[in-house]
């Protein structure tokens, strides 16, 4: 890949045995994302869950100063006033929808300034580990938007009411610690140790039964949403899913002859 490539802010994936790193990839602004990178997130969740090979996916910034610092502040003037506002949220929320409904599992790997929009990809995925450089904030109240009621549910899910509301309500910048406590994060660790931690759980994640895994994401995700009417019948039929799989057989097996087992996933 070329300087000139590499400069130009994108979404990168690498495949990495079962595991698709996504970068956000715009260094020269804390990985802030454009329009375009935006646009691009489906697209590439959508490619990671086509591929079989995939069992993880991992979301992470470029370098170790930023995962995120947001919506790029520089296309705000064009990009949100008037109606082009409505055009962007658009594609913030189909990249938050990519992300929520995505059957595999995700993990953001959080380092540095986690913030705004950053914040809420990292919330739209399953699980965050961060450093003790990682900050958290949503300075939507200090910038004057309206953040969108659709993305305050990727928040409730993480935090109380309480914490969602001093988070919205002051646009405070939280460091680590202070995250860790509130729930924002998932696993809080060491610098020196959060790549080897991400890509230790990732393979941890990605050897057990991806039925199984793909019920239980289903199941936690549906009550969580809809606690006083989840699709039962659907969720029933994920359970039976995994009964009735050959992954289900060879895990008995491998139980049984003391070997770990070899998951294919049908």
């Amino acid at each position: 890949m070329s300087d000139a490539e590499i400069s130009v802010p994108a979404l990168r994936t690498f495949k990495d045995g079962a595991i698709a790193w996504i970068t956000i990839a715009n260094p020269a602004r804390m990985n802030a994302l454009t329009s375009a990178m935006w646009e691009s997130i489906p697209a590439q969740i959508k490619a990671a869950v086509a591929d079989p090979d995939v069992r993880v996916i991992v979301l992470r910034g470029e370098g170790d100063k930023a995962f995120s610092a947001g919506a790029d502040i520089s296309e705000f003037e064009s990009a949100r006033t008037g109606d082009g506002a409505r055009s962007y949220d658009a594609l913030n929320d189909a990249a938050f929808n990519a992300l929520i409904g995505c059957p595999k599992p995700t993990i953001a790997m959080i380092q540095g300034f986690c913030l705004g929009g950053g914040l809420g990809v990292a919330l739209c995925c399953d699980m965050r580990i961060a450093d003790e450089t990682s900050q958290f904030a949503i300075p939507a109240a200090r910038l004057g938007i309206g953040y969108n009621a659709r993305w305050v549910q990727p928040i409730l899910a993480a935090v109380r009411p309480d914490q969602a509301k001093l988070l919205l309500f002051t646009g405070r910048r939280f460091r680590s610690a202070d995250a860790d406590a509130m729930g924002l994060i998932s696993q809080l660790v060491s610098k020196a140790d959060i790549e080897a931690t991400v890509r230790a759980l990732a393979q941890e994640i990605a050897d057990n039964a991806p039925l199984s895994i793909s019920a239980s994401k289903f199941i936690i995700d549906e009550i969580s949403r809809f606690p006083e009417d989840p699709d039962m019948h659907a969720l029933d039929a994920a359970v039976a899913k995994c009964f009735a799989s050959n992954d289900y057989a060879e895990g008995r097996r491998a139980f049984l002859e003391k070997r770990k087992p070899k998951f294919t996933g049908a």
